[in-house]
């Protein structure tokens, strides 16, 4: 059975998207943008720091101005994740979030945010498939993410940047977690929000969904091939369990 949805991208022209749902056995998703709410997290240390120099912004808004920033570094952010692969220094990169997050996000108590409605759609979904995580962040905030909300007990498999020689947009953490969950990887759904998601799914074989809830642009996600395009992650429980 097949899901569609029609979406307004290239202009005002209305483009067909589906997935197929009777051949998903399997869920993958990323992390940032997708089920933790990083993106806005960011937007709200980024207002403290400008705050001061609020006069010098349009209307004295600087949540406005952060919210753009954030969004025009996020596509830029992904190409550095892709280049730090190919130049064999991801690890070192991962580590470096790793110590980024201990120094500034990781002193505050409540260091993630969740985005609304996944922990729900986490634990129904959980009774009909096997999910696992693939993120391009390091191993450590991953997993405190995951134990803040009391989220590890849904998934059978975690793959973060230090799990496989490549990270994605390579195809290796959804093909290492697909043999984790026992599944073939053209039977695995890939979520995330941005384009390098799309580009680890698509290469390793499996169908995609992006999320419009991190900062990815439905047009970008669209041009990478995305197989459908949701508003917000915790509507694929209306899709895959119609």
């Amino acid at each position: 059975m097949g899901w569609q949805a029609f979406s307004p991208l290239a202009g005002c022209k209305l483009v067909t998207m589906a997935i197929d749902s009777s051949k998903i056995r399997a869920l993958c998703f990323d992390v940032d943008g997708t089920l933790s709410d990083t993106d806005d997290l960011f937007v709200r240390r980024l207002v403290g720091w400008l705050a001061p120099f609020s006069l010098l912004f349009p209307r004295k808004d600087p949540h406005a101005f952060a919210r753009r920033l954030v969004m025009a570094t996020e596509s830029p952010g992904n190409l550095l994740l892709g280049l730090s692969d190919r130049l064999g220094i991801d690890d070192d990169i991962g580590r470096f979030g790793d110590f980024i997050y201990r120094r500034g996000l990781g002193s505050s108590p409540q260091p993630f945010l969740l985005i609304a409605g996944v922990q729900h759609m986490l634990a129904q979904l959980s009774q009909h498939y096997p999910l696992s995580i693939v993120s391009a962040r390091g191993q450590r905030n991953t997993l405190r993410f995951l134990e803040q909300f009391e989220l590890t007990r849904y998934f059978t498999a975690i793959a973060t940047a230090h799990t496989c020689a490549h990270t994605k947009p390579f195809a290796d953490p959804i093909l290492w977690a697909a043999a984790q969950m026992d599944v073939l990887p053209d039977s695995c759904l890939m979520i995330g929000d941005t384009v390098v998601d799309i580009q680890a799914g698509k290469a390793a074989g499996a169908q995609t969904v992006g999320v419009l809830c991190g900062f990815g642009q439905p047009e970008e996600l669209a041009k990478a091939g995305a197989d459908l395009i949701l508003p917000h992650t915790s509507l694929l429980t209306s899709i895959l369990l119609a």
